[in-house]
């Protein structure tokens, strides 16, 4: 199965004529479908921890769109809630969480190996997708990347600036990094199991690796990435696994080389052109359409997508957003990005 999947392809480096297509948020608000399961389900954490709902909507999207990959619906803050911490979601403001900046507060948090039984639901929706997928369609589990996790733990939130975990490192990096390490640990055993339920990619996502800069990028955005995807590439090797250092900038550069990432997902602050230049000659890219085309549309939509699917048409290239489709996406708009990605198909 796994040489006629287009996603699998691409990661395994192959460049093809029309690049296979997913969308970072594929399964949410901006479909009638989610909010009608989401409403069923009670509440976001409920959708996360119902298996056949939280399948239900991880197919929503494939149904209607044809997709090339689905991506597992959870949340990155379930490895926090597995780890011990409180989480809970406040209506139209996001999610909260009890805060760890103490060495007393991060030793009351759970053991490692403790984190399954809160996230076992998690796997049980990972076996159904792969039970129920079409066969054309590449599964792909993901978790939160270390650095972009412990900014939620750390600040209780999300933060414009990630100030909180900025300050948390300066004044206490004994603390930080210990924090980081067990995010790390948990993340390595999270993915390991996704993959063992049926996952065939996994995807890191750092949403915050850009406020990072200098030396912080590299101990703290790119290490961890290297021993997560070491240790998963040793437990599960020929599983790709794709690498997103969000708004990471010139530190794109080398990325997938330096942590052995199948793929790097790129966000729409870089060029498509930069980015076959200086990235993609290391492998394959995924992205990297800025989300709010799926707002707007029309031709300017029609005509970045083109310019983006031509500049990375000499390698290896996932189709996708450069961030996720927001809430108030058309639906229609996504159909006009598909199509026009598909236009080469006979």
């Amino acid at each position: 199965m796994a040489q006629t999947k287009t996603i699998l392809k691409a990661l395994n480096g192959e460049t093809q004529a029309v690049p296979p297509i997913w969308m970072m948020r594929q399964a949410g608000r901006y479909l009638p479908e989610y909010r009608a399961t989401r409403a069923q389900a009670g509440d976001f954490l409920s959708l996360c921890y119902n298996p056949d709902l939280a399948a239900e909507v991880t197919l929503q999207p494939i149904r209607r769109y044809g997709f090339d990959a689905a991506i597992l619906f959870a949340d990155i803050l379930l490895v926090p809630q597995a780890l011990g911490a409180d989480l809970w979601f406040v209506t139209g403001e996001g999610p909260r969480l009890s805060t760890i900046t103490t060495p007393g507060e991060l030793a009351a948090l759970k053991p490692v190996e403790d984190i399954h039984e809160v996230l076992a639901p998690v796997y049980e929706t990972v076996k159904i997708l792969a039970r129920e997928l079409p066969s054309e369609t590449t599964l792909i589990g993901f978790a939160g990347a270390p650095w972009t996790v412990a900014t939620y733990m750390i600040a209780g939130r999300g933060t414009p600036d990630q100030g909180p975990a900025h300050a948390l490192m300066q004044a206490d990096v004994a603390t930080f990094e210990a924090l980081l390490a067990r995010i790390t640990a948990a993340t390595i055993e999270y993915l390991s199991m996704q993959i063992e339920a049926g996952a065939e990619v996994v995807k890191l996502f750092d949403s915050w690796a850009g406020s990072l800069k200098g030396e912080a990028f590299g101990k703290y955005a790119l290490e961890p990435a290297k021993e997560i995807i070491a240790a998963l590439k040793a437990r599960h090797p020929g599983v790709p696994i794709i690498a997103f250092p969000r708004e990471a900038g010139e530190n794109y550069v080398g990325f997938a080389k330096a942590t052995g990432a199948d793929c790097v997902a790129l966000d729409n602050s870089v060029s498509p052109e930069w980015a076959a230049a200086h990235v993609q000659v290391d492998g394959c890219v995924q992205g990297n359409l800025a989300s709010r085309h799926m707002v707007t549309g029309g031709q300017a939509l029609v005509e970045e997508t083109r310019a983006i699917v031509k500049a990375f048409g000499n390698g290896p290239h996932i189709f996708n957003l450069g961030h996720g489709i927001t809430p108030d996406a058309d639906p229609e708009n996504v159909q006009l990005m598909i199509d026009t990605v598909r236009e080469g198909r006979g």
